[in-house]
């Protein structure tokens, strides 16, 4: 049996806190291991550990063989091995991506041994095989996110590298476009290539198979084969975990929909270049509706919040928003959560500045904080130093500490676990219901926009955005 990869006794501590205790695992090469858990159980800081790119101030030790060369956790020159051993997709696309450059471009820097022009063809090649033909040219402010994930991950295979580490591949994308990617990581173990994949979708370590590791409190708490732990398992846990998928959240009641309208937009239209993203749409959202938005990725679905928002211009149409409520109390709850926050400034400075410019209640803060399972400890670190999860709770309870009137939530749990989804929609709801707030939801998964709309929300039909509340239109 020949390993590919063996992490044998990671550690890695903060100054606060100990993150990931006693972690041991091994991958044969040309197999799968998948690891699961909740938002902040330590599985990105295990991938960062390997990489060699753990964020200053975090110590890690153990050791980690890699190819067979065996190193300690903690080493300078980790990046040796970067594009031709070791490869990863991180987290937030966003991150990986240059602002300045063109998605083609991006990608054919992969390919160095191939002449320009023929790097910039197999690069529109890899872009096409992703559904993404007409995006070449985008740059990464004009791409959704879920094509931003997938000219990440075009990317980041493009070197060749035998070990591949994904963190959340498929965050942010539709159902057909997760299976896309699910086969292309297939594709990659088919030819010989190891994979570590990091998700909170339970259908992407069902479909991916080999082992899989569940982490809790930055644990280990069960391993095994997946067709075992996904089936049987062992831990309560993972069985909370299993327990939690969207499909099997209580149906909620349906939405108040006799509350005053706040917002009326009318014959709206938005076009980029000759795509048509959404044309003639009429919508009334009232106090206490919850509207959902389902749809494929570059659907539109962000598109049509911004612009109900006034963030973002529109071709033909018009949006009323309720004259006596206050422009700050229309919120938005960004998909990517690092673009709403400095990435310099400690989270609880960020946290003390609203509440200080707003003249907003300090008191508030410790008991949401309780309700979203976050740690204290978290608003003495940056943006850059919690996980992806952790940072869009602390964006949800920035947003609801300003009592917003309607809210735009833009993928609001793409970024977590199944428990923590439905931690996080149910006061998301419980802040509906008792202050009488309007939610425009956006998301890919059918079964989250049913719940909430209490209906089953409509596809995008031929580039219209079709909204569902409550069983109607």
């Amino acid at each position: 049996m020949s390993m590919a990869l063996v992490v044998d006794g990671l550690n890695i501590r903060s100054r606060q806190a100990h993150l990931v205790r006693h972690v041991s695992f091994a991958v044969e090469r040309g197999h799968s291991l998948t690891i699961l858990g909740e938002t902040g159980s330590g599985k990105s800081l295990v991938s960062q550990a390997i990489m060699g790119t753990l964020a200053a101030g975090l110590n890690a030790t153990g050791t980690i063989v890699i190819d067979g060369v065996a190193g300690p956790a903690t080493t300078p020159d980790r990046h040796r091995l970067w594009g031709r051993t070791l490869a990863t997709l991180p987290q937030e696309p966003w991150r990986s991506l240059d602002p300045t450059m063109k998605a083609v471009d991006q990608v054919a820097e992969g390919y160095r041994s191939l002449s320009r022009r023929n790097a910039r063809g197999v690069a529109g090649d890899a872009l096409r095989h992703l559904g993404l033909g007409g995006a070449e040219r985008h740059y990464p402010f004009m791409l959704s996110g879920g094509m931003a994930q997938r000219v990440a991950f075009a990317a980041a295979t493009a070197a060749g590298a035998n070990i591949l580490l994904v963190d959340e591949p498929t965050k942010g994308l539709d159902i057909a476009l997760r299976d896309a990617v699910v086969a292309l990581l297939r594709a990659a173990l088919a030819e010989g290539r190891t994979l570590v994949t990091i998700t909170h979708d339970i259908n992407v370590a069902r479909a991916l198979g080999g082992e899989v590791i569940i982490m809790l409190d930055g644990e280990i708490v069960e391993q095994g084969p997946a067709s075992t732990i996904l089936s049987a398992p062992a831990h309560e846990y993972t069985r909370r975990l299993l327990a939690a998928e969207p499909a099997a959240w209580p149906a909620r009641r349906p939405a108040r929909t006799d509350g005053a309208a706040i917002l009326t937009a009318h014959g709206l239209t938005k076009r980029y270049g000759h795509k048509t993203l959404f044309k003639d749409i009429n919508v009334v959202i009232k106090a206490g509706e919850c509207r959902a938005i389902v749809g494929p990725s570059g659907s539109g679905k962000t598109s049509f919040g911004d612009a109900l928002l006034g963030l973002t211009p529109v071709d033909a149409g018009e949006v009323t928003r309720a004259p006596w409520i206050a422009t700050m109390r229309f919120q938005k709850l960004y998909q990517h959560p690092t673009a709403a926050f400095a990435p310099r400034i400690p989270l609880g400075q960020a946290l003390n500045d609203l509440i200080s410019l707003h003249r907003l209640d300090l008191g508030r803060v410790a008991p949401m904080m309780a309700g979203l399972r976050l740690n204290p400890d978290l608003l003495q670190r940056r943006p850059d130093q919690v996980s992806g999860g952790e940072l869009q709770r602390i964006s949800l309870l920035r947003l609801l500490l300003l009592s917003p009137a309607f809210i735009f939530a833009d993928e609001p749990t793409s970024q977590l676990d199944p428990i923590t989804q439905q931690e996080v929609m149910d006061l998301l709801m419980q802040h509906v219901a008792e202050h009488d707030t309007a939610l425009l939801l956006v998301t890919h998964d059918p079964a989250i926009g049913a719940n909430v709309s209490g209906g089953l929300p409509l596809l995008p039909d031929h580039g219209r955005s079709l909204l569902a509340a409550s069983g109607q239109n």
